[in-house]
Parts: structure tokens; sequence; C-alpha cells
């Protein structure tokens, strides 16, 4: 089992995260994605994708759904029917709300090059996403009850980068993870997770060496 990718993607990490709270190691392994070789693998072209047996499983959500039936103990979700679908509903969550509205900042980190317009609506749009979040959590301090799962994987490096590309660009912007509320239980409680703690780090190291770029667009 390969994994192709670099930690600097909050995709990436979340399989990494995932595996970790199974209790297995997952190494990304640096690849290309625009090389001829890794289009031939997934002609989809993203990180992170896996390999299993000489076959690739592309989307970090199937990789991580993978993982899952292949190594079903420990799980990574919730006992309860309705526990898991609430973690995988905040893992949607990230991707459908938070993931566009963030990746939006992306182009405007230049204060010279900034449009306040996009910038207004992308804060909108962020905000909502943050709301969503809050609303369909569980019972903490994690996503859902009092251990890491599926949705802690997916959101936790997401938050991190949502800090490094938003917050400390656009002081302008509140940080819902300082201020009481859900947002802060659950971050406070990954903040002091043994597992989370040291691969958000590194994570927050990674893309922080990506700011150059986008300070540059």
């Amino acid at each position: 089992m390969k994994l192709y990718g670099a930690l600097a993607s909050p995709f990436v990490a979340r399989v990494v995260l995932f595996g970790k709270i199974k209790g297995i190691e997952i190494e990304p392994v640096p690849t290309q994605p625009s090389s001829e070789e890794y289009r031939n693998f997934t002609p989809i072209g993203k990180i992170p994708s896996l390999e299993v047996d000489g076959k690739c499983i592309a989307e970090s959500e199937v990789i991580c759904e993978y993982i899952e039936d292949a190594h079903p103990e420990p799980s990574g979700l919730p006992a309860d029917a309705y526990g898991r679908a609430q973690s995988r509903e905040i893992s949607r969550i990230v991707d459908l709300y938070l993931s566009p509205a963030a990746s939006k900042f992306a182009r405007q980190v230049n204060p010279e090059k900034r449009d306040a317009d996009v910038v207004a609506g992308a804060t909108a749009e962020l905000e909502k996403a943050f709301a969503y979040l809050a609303h369909f959590m569980g019972d903490g301090p994690y996503a859902v009850g009092d251990k890491p799962t599926l949705g802690d994987c997916t959101l936790a490096p997401y938050m991190q980068m949502v800090k490094i590309l938003v917050f400390d660009n656009f002081p302008e912007i509140q940080d819902p993870t300082l201020v009481d509320g859900r947002l802060k239980v659950w971050w406070d409680a990954i903040q002091s997770d043994e597992i989370f703690k040291p691969l958000i780090d590194d994570y927050a190291e990674a893309f922080g060496a990506m700011m150059r770029y986008f300070q540059n667009m």
C-alpha cells in the first residue's frame, strides 16, 4: 500500500491522519501529478492516490473508506449508525463548502492584487461553512464523541490551512477556534491530542512553505 502525494496537501494529510487513528503508518511518497507516469496510473491527475497491489484508488475520501473496509479494527468511525453519519457529514461539509470557500483566498493573499468583492464573497461562504460544521458536530470534544474519527481527520488539516492562508493574511476575518463555541472546543481537543498535534504541526510547516507561491500570485 503506497500513498502518492505530499503532506502540504490537506487531502493527503487526511489519509495520513486516518491511518494513524487506526494504527497504520502511511508515509506519503512525493510525486509529480503532471507526469506521464502518474497520469497513466490515475488520469484524474490529483493527489493523493493509493496504490494497492498495483491498482489505483483515487480521491482521499474513497481512500479512507477503503482503509476502513480493509482494516476494520479499530474503527475510524463512531460505533453507532447516526454517529457514523455525523462524522461523514463533517468530512463532506469540508469538501463541499469549506474547501471551495477557502480556495478563493489563495489568489487574494497579495494585497496589491486583492479584489475586495471576491474577499467579501469568500468570507461569507467561509462563515457559512463554519456554521454548518458547528451545527452538525455531535457531542464533543471531538467532531463526534470523545475520540477522533474520520470527520476530525478531514477537518483538522483544513482548519490549519485556513489559519495560515486566511486568518494570518486577513486579520479582519474572525477565527472561530479562538472564540467560545463548538469549534473552539473541538480545536482545543485536536491541539491536545497526541496523534493529531504532531501531524498538524508538520502539516502547518509543509503548507507554510507553499505560502510563498500564493504571496506572489
